[in-house]
């Protein structure tokens, strides 16, 4: 498995692998192996390339088999869910630091073809992006969303992220979740 930045060539192959695993479009029987729930455009995956460096993926040969995304707190601002945790982080306190925009950003969502899950694509891909994102923060931030079980396991179990609360946005329950930046998998 080869991990890189991507590039903006990369797009549409990884909107196609986000389609398939999307909460809209996702077939009904693979929801129970987990889901991304933002949809996003192709421009704001430009974005998110040229402008943060944040876009992750891993190829098998040629195919994005996954990716993850890892942007400041000010490119996931234009969403009201972040928005939300954006003035709940000075609430919060990690690596005894105030949580802030400055020293933290949100990582995900994190998408992997069902072809190769099970193996080390996650942990390959998330210290990939982790390693990246660490010459710029100390702490990762993200949530799961409490139906999908299989990502909050994914997250705690296989990669030692820690619940920092539990908060409820929107009629929806999730698990906020951090990381030091610094520690390998």
């Amino acid at each position: 498995m080869e991990y890189r930045v991507a590039r903006v060539e990369d797009i549409e192959s990884i909107l196609e692998l986000h389609f398939k695993y999307q909460v809209d479009s996702i077939k009904e029987e693979d929801k129970k192996d987990g889901f991304v729930t933002t949809a996003f455009t192709s421009q704001e995956l430009e974005e998110l390339i040229t402008k943060e460096q944040g876009l992750f993926i891993a190829l098998k040969d040629d195919k994005v088999m996954a990716y993850v995304m890892s942007a400041s707190w000010e490119f996931w601002s234009r969403w009201t869910m972040f928005e939300y945790m954006i003035k709940d982080l000075p609430n919060l306190t990690y690596l005894g630091q105030r949580l802030s925009v400055e020293n933290s950003y949100q990582y995900g969502p994190i998408c992997i073809d069902k072809s190769v899950r099970g193996g080390e694509v996650l942990k390959g891909i998330f210290d990939f992006a982790r390693e990246k994102m660490s010459e710029r923060y100390p702490i990762l931030v993200t949530f799961v969303n409490k139906i999908n079980p299989r990502s909050y396991e994914a997250h705690t179990r296989k990669l030692g992220l820690e619940v920092i609360q539990e908060f409820e946005f929107n009629g929806n329950y999730y698990y906020e979740m951090v990381y030091d930046t610094t520690k390998r998998v």
